[in-house]
């Protein structure tokens, strides 16, 4: 999702002004190069949250694609398999923030613990119920849960880093790190999900979710040690204890999110006709995966410069690019061509993704940051749920080029959105600084 589908950032600022700057630093005299991806993964502790979180990731990346596969074995019609994975995307998208909500009162733990378990068993009903061809009423009511209860694992782990890092010149890079793993799972999750579908049996990918949902997860939030701080904020704290979705700037970011999330779905549904069409049922984790590549490959990239623009006009210039690509997809008619045009797509969602959330620490005090994560991460999850539908009954109605229109109207519609309130993603002080090398850091704006 696309999740989930989301995120991190590339140059987040570091939250520090720049009197906090490091004793003698001076912008003549510094690296333009920031703290690297080694540097990071040497953080103590870093690993043991790091490794089972990836597990635990899954859900977002492999719960889609499993649902429409099984469903669409069962009944026949993407329709109906899009239409269930629908109300799992829709139930994500309601509950994750109260999720994000959930865990900076009560802790991670509490909240991971009983998720991961009602989200297993509610998976496992859900398969039982669909190879026993269930009707499409009982299917929906089954999705209901197993969305509710995917375990916001993502937006957990980047209030890990937070924890451990503060404003260290370290936090950038592990936000596009974050992102690199996001894009790595939908690397992994929907072609493992695919092959274990079409090679060993439809029910294998949802089972295959389910378990490395409950063990991933559990491992996770055995992890006390890295836990972030939890509770009630302190009496110097209140003020700034806001709801994420009453900052203005976030909504519009959940409106550009929606249309990412249109893509994920779009491309899920309609690559999966696609590749029914031709008779190579098997091309689309191939597919998919290259869609996915993309995205990786560029998350990999931005997190590696030091940018000069500002995370807003990047935001703008990165969608605007996914919007253009996102067009074409109806329009390619042979394999090779439409994963040549995924890829693309895929390259372009990683910035504007990344943009996006790396604006949240602009916008959002750091006691409602968990749930603003949550909140974009559920817009990616809707905006799935609406483009898997709407994809799948175009896809059933009039073959899979159809379906690859809705990710050209999401990403468009989101754009117009986007670019008409750009002004409303002012950060809340009027510059940040950015850093510049270990020890260094210079004002800049987020524009």
């Amino acid at each position: 999702m696309p999740f989930g589908a989301s995120s991190g950032a590339s140059s987040a600022s570091s939250g520090t002004s720049g009197a906090d700057a490091a004793p003698g630093a001076s912008g003549s005299g510094s690296s333009s190069r920031r703290p690297g991806y080694g540097q990071l993964l040497r953080t103590p502790g870093a690993w043991s949250f790091l490794l089972p979180g990836f597990a635990a990731r899954q859900p977002f990346a492999m719960l889609t694609i499993g649902i429409v596969l099984l469903v669409q074995h069962t009944t026949g019609s993407y329709g109906s398999a899009g239409a269930v994975a629908a109300v799992t995307g829709v139930s994500m998208a309601l509950f994750a923030p109260q999720s994000g909500k959930l865990a900076d009162r009560f802790g991670q733990r509490a909240v991971l613990v009983p998720g991961v378990l009602v989200h297993s068993a509610s998976v496992a009903a859900l398969t039982v119920l669909a190879l026993a061809h269930a009707p499409l009423w009982v299917l929906f009511a089954a999705a209901v849960p197993a969305g509710a209860s995917v375990p916001q694992v993502g937006p957990m782990v980047r209030a890990r880093w937070a924890a451990k890092l503060g404003g260290s010149p370290l936090m950038p890079t592990a936000a596009a790190f974050e992102s690199v793993t996001d894009e790595f799972t939908f690397v992994v999750g929907p072609v493992l999900a695919t092959a274990l579908c079409t090679g060993v049996h439809p029910a294998a990918g949802l089972i295959a979710e389910a378990g490395l949902t409950l063990a991933g997860g559990l491992l996770f939030a055995a992890q006390r040690r890295t836990q972030p701080p939890f509770g009630r904020p302190s009496a110097g704290e209140r003020e700034a204890h806001v709801s994420a979705l009453s900052v203005p700037g976030v909504r519009v970011l959940a409106v550009a999110f929606l249309g990412i999330g249109s893509v994920f779905g779009g491309m899920q549904v309609s690559l999966t006709a696609f590749s029914e069409e031709i008779g190579q049922p098997g091309m689309n984790g191939l597919l998919y995966g290259l869609f996915a590549a993309g995205n990786m490959l560029a998350g990999i990239a931005i997190g590696a410069i030091a940018w000069k623009s500002g995370p807003r006009r990047r935001l703008v210039l990165g969608y605007g690019g996914l919007a253009i690509a996102a067009s074409l997809l109806w329009a390619a008619h042979s394999a090779v061509l439409l994963g040549a045009l995924g890829l693309v797509v895929g390259v372009c969602i990683a910035p504007a993704l990344i943009s996006g959330f790396t604006l949240v620490e602009t916008l959002v005090p750091g006691s409602a940051r968990t749930e603003a994560f949550t909140w974009l991460t559920g817009s990616v999850a809707l905006g799935q749920a609406a483009a898997v539908t709407v994809a799948g009954r175009l896809a059933d109605g009039y073959g899979a080029s159809a379906g690859f229109l809705v990710p050209l109207v999401g990403t468009a519609l989101a754009l117009i959105t986007l670019v008409a309130l750009r002004s409303r993603l002012a950060p809340r002080s009027h510059s940040r600084t950015v850093a510049r090398g270990v020890g260094h850091r210079v004002p800049v704006t987020v524009d």
